[in-house]
């Protein structure tokens, strides 16, 4: 989940039919950590009631300028003032075209035109209004003003048409949140994650892999686009979504995944090899199903290629982590494993344990870099993933600041 522990955040929901996924945004801000009010437009009250949002967010919900028990205390200030991030979810054409011109004629373009905090708008409408020059130009507008505009999805409206103009789903949408409130410190880097587990055929419908399942790739991945980075992904088998935001390769066995960073590499200027690559396949692979036989049967493996040992020789000025899943002498196995792959990071961790490392939402990892080990308690993987990132980040700026 996006990191909005504590943040506050103000959802604005205009007039259109896509408002009743304001709840689910709702919830799933909420369910990040934030304080959510909320501000409808009169006609968004035609749509959901301010009570279902009320009852989400576990705050009132702002409706009216002139009411008098709102405004008591001049509350389009005020909420202007609190919010850290509004995003505005639906945006239609009507608010769009306010908010560009400088309109404040109900509550939630007075608090737009007050708050000093980033504005998000998450447009929701008929293709052919979405696609009307105006339309774009407001939009265009918005952008030269610093306003993020959360672009829709393209499939079936509810007017019957098909195109471009459905609300971002919600989980976009608050990961857009987040990037807005995320310090951007690794704009302008490109990061290179691998993640999640190999297939090794044995013949077409058996394989040798293992237990990993990307999650904690996956995370990286997310984090790292969050904080400003283009970020590529390559991804063994998995059932796990592309995170938001980032591009996405497949691979299925350690050679397509070497080949695959082989070719994402050199634009790269940090690698995190999260992956638990294969380190063996079988040295014959059968055209037809194995059958069944009475006795025993072996299978003989050979090496795959070290995708680690092979790039980190040509490294550079990259900044390249490994990752040492280890079920004994953790410690001692991944400091080997730094010295001989010539790594800057490497993160162990004790795969034995039943809540930390594989199939699982949480890590308990060691940090371990030639300036010494950082060991981190129980985390969820998002938050591993950041304390990696927050190393990297630091022997980014120290690389910058040895060549200034």
């Amino acid at each position: 989940m996006s990191r909005l522990d504590g943040r506050s955040i103000l959802l604005g929901v205009s007039g259109g039919i896509a408002c009743y996924k304001a709840a689910e945004i709702v919830r799933l801000l909420v369910s990040a950590g934030a304080q959510v009010r909320v501000a409808m437009t009169r006609n968004a009250c035609e749509f959901i009631t301010p009570l279902t949002l009320q009852t989400l967010s576990g705050h009132p919900v702002a409706t009216d300028t002139f009411d008098l028990t709102q405004e008591s205390e001049i509350g389009h200030i005020r909420l202007a003032d609190t919010a850290e991030a509004v995003i505005i979810a639906p945006a239609t054409a009507n608010i769009i075209g306010k908010i560009a011109h400088g309109l404040g004629d109900d509550l939630l373009t007075t608090i737009l035109l007050a708050t000093r905090a980033p504005i998000l708008l998450a447009p929701a409408m008929n293709v052919h209004m979405y696609e009307n020059p105006i339309v774009q130009e407001n939009l265009a507008r918005l952008r030269a003003h610093g306003h993020r505009v959360v672009e829709p999805s393209s499939g079936f409206l509810a007017c019957g048409y098909e195109g471009k103009g459905r609300l971002a789903d919600p989980e976009v949408i608050v990961a857009e949140v987040a990037k807005a409130l995320t310090v951007q410190d690794l704009a302008g880097h490109a990061v290179l994650v691998t993640a999640g587990p190999n297939r090794e055929p044995i013949d077409p419908v058996r394989f040798i892999s293992n237990r990993s399942t990307g999650k904690m790739g996956f995370a990286l991945a997310a984090a790292a686009w969050r904080r400003g980075a283009d970020v590529t992904l390559i991804a063994g088998p998995t059932s796990l979504s592309t995170p938001h935001g980032v591009r996405r390769i497949d691979v299925t066995t350690a050679e397509s995944m070497h080949r695959a960073v082989s070719a994402e590499f050199e634009r790269a200027s940090v690698v995190l090899m999260s992956a638990a690559v294969a380190d063996y396949r079988p040295t014959r692979v059968a055209s037809q199903k194995v059958k069944k036989t009475a006795g025993p049967m072996a299978i003989e493996l050979e090496r795959t290629v070290d995708i680690l040992a092979d790039i980190a020789p040509r490294k550079g000025r990259r900044i390249v982590a490994g990752f040492a899943a280890e079920t004994e002498s953790v410690l001692a196995n991944a400091q080997r494993k730094l010295r001989e792959k010539h790594l800057d990071l490497i993160v162990a961790n004790d795969v034995s344990r039943s809540d930390a490392g594989f199939e699982v939402d949480t890590n308990a990892v060691t940090i371990v870099s030639v300036d010494g080990n950082e060991e981190l308690p129980l985390l969820s993987k998002t938050d591993v993933a950041d304390r990696i990132l927050d190393r990297v980040v630091t022997r980014l700026s120290a690389r910058t600041s040895a060549t200034a």
